[in-house]
């Protein structure tokens, strides 16, 4: 039994001699560690001053309940869902019209000849076409007599000749045969089948009906040992329904667009831009080039018969698909990083992004300029310039998916367990890789795995089998940009909920956490929660 303690000082109170041992001495050594650790705790965790944080608006993002996200992305699967239901009730993109040989030399004095079939000349002349049709192709197909398991390659030439019917009804020559150089095409067959191939390709209608000749040089050794059996060409265009779908919803999409941007400025009218968070700054860019990707100077493709519209809408598509992935880059960088100078921060995403910019544009403009000139113009005679852009246009894309990459596992890796950031990352992670797959599945469906394969712009519009695509593509690009402005946008109860979460230590942290609100100061951060008045600071 142990003995009472004595008051041998007359004081009137008496006490326990610390008798824990090894426990309770380390026991307060941790206490003491703990209560270190509580005094800088405010400078370890990440506060509106710490080096990866900015003082900025708080977003709509912060605030949202799960519930919310659901009903947000419910919304967006939604709205994407809808728009592809209406392309797959909607008709086809291109029309086609066909006619063989014999149509052709039906009533001319070499329709018995059957050594024709390896020269020429077929004078076709085109179905009635509007300004809704866009463009025309002219596609041949050849049929043989081979039976043989055998694949073979045959290289040859074609000359063309086009005339356009006037209003009154009288040719005029746009490409004579004795002024343009023959072109090389290449024969693919497999047995009796061999694989279409692009004669011409008109980047505009300039004239209701074309009467077009085109001549074969250096198939003749080819049908004397295989006998080309049938020739069948192809007329196509974009289908005038399909055009009349897609004037509308680009003009619906640019309204919306329109109205969204008008709805975002109104929110953040209240805060000056140097207080926006680098989302806010991104979405403030990418909404107005939006429009102009949904392109309001669209219905001059058919008011001027130029290819200036055509080319035009190609630009604007490419520069915003380009900001897009610029965007990607900067806000996976940007979160981890405040000081955002052009040489350090910017300039190494413009260098990864650039060339995939001047590729659109090369493929916007090159083909079609030499298409102005000859319209049987294809990459496939530039073989040498065709190579070197192709394998520019891979190293440009893999070195960006190299950069996103590591920028995105670098940002998972130092911020995820942050407050906030995590959900930031989620978002912007969901719903990017939500569009990429989309739009990879996307391409793949129109151009095939080969993208860059020869006679790109000529081939490619062609290979559209619906409206569904077209409004796969228009309509996941647009909502996905109205879904990132409603979540990124300022939340409008910042200033009433601040003053709850700053004296309440369970939201200390939180409220401190990622982004300080615009009324909020450094030394009020600063400040003991407790501070009542100048007694609080000399309690002890």
């Amino acid at each position: 039994m142990s003995k009472p303690p004595t008051d041998t000082s007359g004081l009137g109170y008496s006490y326990h001699m610390p008798s824990g041992g090894l426990f309770l001495r380390l026991k307060s050594s941790l206490s003491q560690f703990s209560d270190l650790f509580s005094e800088f705790n405010r400078y370890i965790a990440p506060a509106y001053h710490h080096d990866r944080c900015e003082r900025s608006v708080h977003m709509r993002l912060y605030s949202m309940h799960k519930r919310e996200f659901v009903m947000v992305f419910l919304g967006f699967f939604t709205c994407f869902g809808l728009g592809i239901v209406i392309g797959l009730a909607g008709p086809p993109i291109t029309s086609t019209s066909e006619i063989n040989d014999r149509s052709i030399l039906a009533n001319t004095s070499l329709a018995n000849d059957s050594s024709i079939l390896g020269t020429g000349p077929f004078a076709m002349k085109t179905p009635l076409m509007t300004t809704y049709s866009q463009q025309l192709w002219l596609i041949a197909k050849l049929v043989t007599d081979n039976n043989d398991d055998e694949t073979y390659d045959k290289s040859f030439q074609i000359s063309v000749g086009v005339e356009g019917i006037t209003s009154k009804h009288t040719p005029l020559s746009i490409l004579s045969e004795d002024n343009v150089r023959n072109r090389t095409r290449h024969l693919h067959c497999e047995r009796n089948n061999c694989k279409e191939f692009t004669v011409v390709h008109l980047g505009f209608i300039d004239y209701a009906h074309y009467i077009i000749t085109v001549r074969f040089l250096g198939l003749e050794s080819f049908h004397q040992k295989y006998t080309i059996k049938e020739i069948t060409f192809y007329f196509k265009t974009y289908s005038p329904e399909f055009t009349q779908i897609e004037i509308w919803f680009r003009f619906i999409f640019l309204l919306f667009t329109f109205i969204v941007i008008i709805w975002y400025a109104h929110t953040l009218r209240r805060y000056p831009a140097i207080d926006w968070s680098i989302e806010q700054k991104w979405m403030s860019i990418l909404l107005p080039l939006l429009l102009f990707y949904d392109n309001p100077f669209f219905p001059a493709i058919f008011l001027f018969n130029s290819w200036f519209p055509g080319m035009l809408d190609a630009v604007l598509q490419a520069t915003f698909l380009c900001a897009l992935l610029m965007f990607w880059l900067c806000i996976y960088h940007g979160l981890r990083q405040n000081e955002r100078r052009f040489m350090r921060f910017y300039l190494p995403k413009v260098i990864v992004v650039l060339p995939i910019w001047l590729c659109a544009i090369v493929l916007a403009t090159w083909e079609k300029c030499n298409e102005l000139r000859d319209p049987t113009y294809s990459h496939f005679v530039d073989t040498k310039n065709y190579n070197g852009f192709k394998l520019f246009f891979y190293i440009a894309g893999v070195m960006y998916i190299m950069y996103l990459s590591l920028l995105v596992l670098r940002a998972y890796t130092e911020l995820r367990s942050m407050p906030y950031f995590d959900m930031r990352l989620k978002f912007l992670t969901l719903l990017m890789l939500f569009v990429l797959s989309i739009t990879i599945t996307v391409t793949t469906c129109r151009f095939g795995f080969g993208i860059l394969e020869d006679n790109f712009v000529a081939s490619l519009n062609t290979t559209y089998h619906s409206s569904a695509q077209f409004m796969c593509f228009y309509g996941l690009l647009n909502f996905y940009l109205y879904t990132m402005a409603y979540v990124y946008s300022p939340n409008g109860r910042v200033s009433l909920e601040l003053a709850v979460t700053k004296d309440n230590p369970a939201f200390s942290m939180i409220n401190d956490s990622d982004e300080e609100v615009v009324y909020g100061s450094e030394d009020e951060s600063r400040r003991p929660l407790n501070s009542g008045g100048k007694n609080d600071y000399d309690s002890d």
